[in-house]
């Protein structure tokens, strides 16, 4: 399901962008560039819609455009304007938040026999191990 959030960009006097969100508690990126300010927009505002699911935080509904004041969120730019930023943040996380990586590790060959002998699954222990590690 699309997310739409209306954010505020400003073009900084030494080229680089700002990206604001005035609903969700004046969240911010930036960028070197305009389609770079855009992606980092996207990926802000599916961290934040993702993070706040996942803490089961509400989030407050998306204010109409021509309610924004660009002018009472930043005071020191070059040019700036309102725009719409959309994500499928269900689909965003998949590809970015949720992918599996793959490592490659060594472990003594005495234990990989014996956890192969067991039918250990390599993957959840190490999962496992590492959110028990970092208390997540």
């Amino acid at each position: 399901m699309m997310s739409f959030y209306p954010a505020c960009f400003y073009k900084e006097k030494d080229g680089n962008y700002s990206v604001i969100f005035p609903d969700l508690d004046h969240l911010s990126t930036c960028g070197d560039t305009l389609e770079n300010a855009i992606e980092m927009a996207v990926d802000c505002l599916a961290g934040y819609l993702y993070s706040a699911r996942k803490d089961g935080q509400s989030v407050p509904p998306p204010s109409d455009m021509n309610d924004i004041d660009i002018d009472s969120e930043y005071d020191d730019y070059e040019s700036a304007f309102i725009n719409i930023v959309a994500v499928d943040v269900d689909e965003y996380a998949k590809k970015h938040f949720e992918r599996s990586v793959k490592k490659t590790l060594t472990i003594p060959a005495w234990l990989n026999e014996l956890a192969i002998e067991k039918n250990v699954n390599f993957s959840q222990v190490l999962q496992n191990a590492l959110r028990s590690e970092l208390h997540v």
